[in-house]
């Protein structure tokens, strides 16, 4: 059987189709390939330069280099504030895309706290500067042993850094937290106020004290680098660098030897010492207590940490010394007197009869009584002068001049020693304190003021409320017979430092009293020391004053300010009262009198038990007094 073949045939109109559709994917082909060529040429002659230098802009990076900050010594070069470093272990918190994980698998090498752990979790969640490769710190004080651990490791954490660190030290701890105050981390509020090229590295900034004040000084200026990174965002090498300047070096006049004895001699009380030199306003002390470890700010302190210590009822960040107000009690007697004899309300001749510690006012029922007849329960103190009221500070002596002396004469001449102003240079945010008025009366009470509030205020009670600062500056004003030197803690600087004009106005002398009216002031406040104007019971039987074998001259005022309203007719009481409702023992002292060289006021709250200010308040301004004239003479010997 014949098997016939077929041949395939493709008709002619088709074949014209395929032979269009091969050249046109030809041609497309070419076209592409073209393309290609043309932009390779571009890429590779026409714009080689302009992508090179992207692509060396991607790898190079600028970055910011953080100034250490600035030291602080006191007046003897004793280190107040430095810096140290320290290595940590950091991530790059815009890298981090599971934080659970992460922290799982460096847990695995390197161990940290749950404190740690709470603290690197919020400062991850609010990056100050995303999208700059931010460096955010888990650990700190990695020993050799975590290091080495970690450098063998390195490979399987590309986004963890070993970093070094350097932190805010403050070697004296609690004892000058008040004085050099504290710088805390930088906060997103802050950013938006800060100058962003300044601060761009900075991850502390001054919060309290002469760190808040001298802020610009001490923060320095910052330095940049030029590195090359890999795509990890590891640094390969440096290329170029811009070094930081470091902060000014700031001296003060405070004296830690001094600063340390005022904090032992507190104790574990509540209260506040400062000490001028009134020569040059210098601040040779200024203690607050009870007070805080301003290293725990620099480490990262948890919420559930600062939470404990603001809850905390002794208020340890409080600053006492400058922020406390307090009635001046009997502190206040010497303007009071000096401001009668000014405006002529009373002279040193002028005497008031006292024979049972009691006085009225015409057609008030109101009875307002001798400090004498509270503690001893005695009667008057017979016929009183201005000299005596004010050595054995007479309650009814100045009730009596209070009915002669206008309250807005009083505030205007009080104003004149620093009294509802805060006048201190350099020390930050210092409460002005509260000097009472007829317009302060009636626009915060909406009220008039009665002669029984001028009563109040003679004896430094009625509203007016002091700083201990303010109590030493007033103090300071009278050792200087009138003339002003305003408070100040910068001793010097290794540059040049320029203030405001409000910072360096200079104040006018006291205008009133007569060179014999100081003479005759001062004279009266050495007799408070020196004839027993001080004077408490001791043990119950016998009497001592403060001044008892005292080797030199001093001159001072005790006060004991009242912190409850005792109601008419009945005796004040330290038993019946709380811990807190009793008495403020206040004091200030100057020595030597005649040429003074140290001037300290001395607050402890709740302090004014059985003699308050003259036994509380009044042992601890001698002793500071005792040591700086001991040294003071020691040192012009050598």
């Amino acid at each position: 059987m014949k098997v016939e073949r077929s041949t395939l045939q493709v008709p002619k109109e088709r074949h014209g189709i395929l032979l269009f559709r091969s050249m046109a994917i030809g041609a497309i082909g070419l076209l592409v390939v073209g393309g290609l060529v043309f932009r390779l040429y571009q890429l590779q002659i026409v714009d080689h330069e302009r992508y090179e230098t992207r692509a060396r802009e991607n790898r190079l990076v600028t970055q910011p280099i953080a100034p250490a900050r600035g030291l602080i010594y006191d007046r003897n070069g004793v280190a107040l504030a430095g810096n140290r470093q320290v290595q940590s272990l950091s991530v790059i918190g815009e890298n981090v895309d599971d934080v659970d994980a992460l922290l799982v698998r460096i847990r695995e090498i390197i161990e940290f706290t749950p404190d740690e752990e709470e603290s690197f979790r919020k400062r991850l969640k609010v990056q100050l500067r995303p999208r700059t490769g931010e460096k955010v710190t888990l650990k700190r004080h990695l020993s050799d042993k975590e290091l080495a651990i970690f450098a063998v490791n390195r490979y399987r954490y590309p986004d963890v850094f070993v970093t070094t660190e350097t932190l805010r030290d403050y070697p004296m701890a609690g004892l000058m937290a008040h004085v050099v105050g504290s710088v805390r981390q930088v906060t997103t509020e802050d950013l938006q106020r800060l100058d962003s090229v300044s601060y761009a590295a900075t991850k502390y900034i001054g919060r309290r004290g002469i760190e808040k004040f001298y802020e610009t000084e001490l923060h320095g200026q910052v330095g940049y680098r030029t590195v090359e990174v890999n795509v990890h965002g590891r640094v390969m090498r440096e290329l170029s660098q811009v070094p930081p300047v470091r902060g000014r070096t700031l001296t003060l006049h405070v004296d830690s030897n001094l600063q340390r004895l005022a904090d032992e001699e507190i104790g574990e009380r509540r209260g506040a010492v400062v000490a001028i030199d009134p020569n040059t306003g210098g601040i040779l002390a200024l203690v607050s207590k009870p007070t805080y470890d301003p290293n725990f700010f620099v480490m990262g302190m948890t919420d559930r940490g600062y939470t404990d210590l603001i809850a905390r009822r002794d208020t340890p960040l409080f600053n006492r010394a400058t922020q406390g107000t307090y009635p001046p009690g009997s502190t206040f007697k010497p303007v009071i007197a000096l401001a009668g004899l000014s405006l002529g309300a009373t002279d040193w001749e002028y005497v008031v009869s006292d024979p049972n510690g009691e006085f009225r006012l015409p057609n008030v029922s109101r009875i307002w009584r001798d400090w004498d007849w509270n503690v001893q329960g005695t009667g008057g103190q017979g016929e009183i002068d201005l000299y005596r009221a004010i050595y054995r500070s007479s309650n009814v002596y100045f009730y009596d001049m209070s009915t002669r002396l206008h309250v807005d004469d009083l505030a205007s001449f009080a104003a004149q020693f620093g009294y509802g102003r805060a006048t201190a240079i350099d020390v930050a945010d210092a409460d002005p304190g509260l000097m009472p008025s007829t317009r302060w009366k009636q626009e915060t009470l909406n009220d008039k003021w009665y002669p029984g509030d001028s009563v109040n205020l003679s004896i430094g009670q009625g509203g007016m409320m002091v700083t201990p600062l303010q109590m030493a500056t007033a103090a300071t004003v009278v050792a200087n017979r009138g003339e002003w030197v305003r408070p100040r803690l910068l001793l010097s600087s290794d540059q040049p430092i320029e203030l405001d004009e409000g910072f360096t106005e200079q104040y006018p002398r006291v205008e009133g009293p007569t060179d014999e009216d100081w003479a005759q002031m001062v004279d009266a406040l050495k007799a408070v020391i020196h004839r027993g104007g001080l004077g408490y019971k001791q043990n119950g039987v016998a009497w001592a004053y403060i001044g008892m074998d005292i080797p030199y001259e001093m001159a001072g005022k005790s006060g004991t300010a009242q912190v409850v309203e005792i109601p008419q007719g009945e005796e004040y009481n330290d038993e019946s009262l709380t811990e807190t409702q009793r008495k403020h023992a206040l004091f200030f002292a100057f020595a030597p009198p005649e040429d003074p060289v140290i001037v300290v006021a001395v607050v402890v709250e709740n302090g004014g038990i059985d003699g308050g200010g003259s036994k509380i308040a009044g042992p601890i301004a001698r002793k500071l007094i005792e040591s700086y004239l001991n040294r003071t003479v020691a040192l012009s010997r050598d």
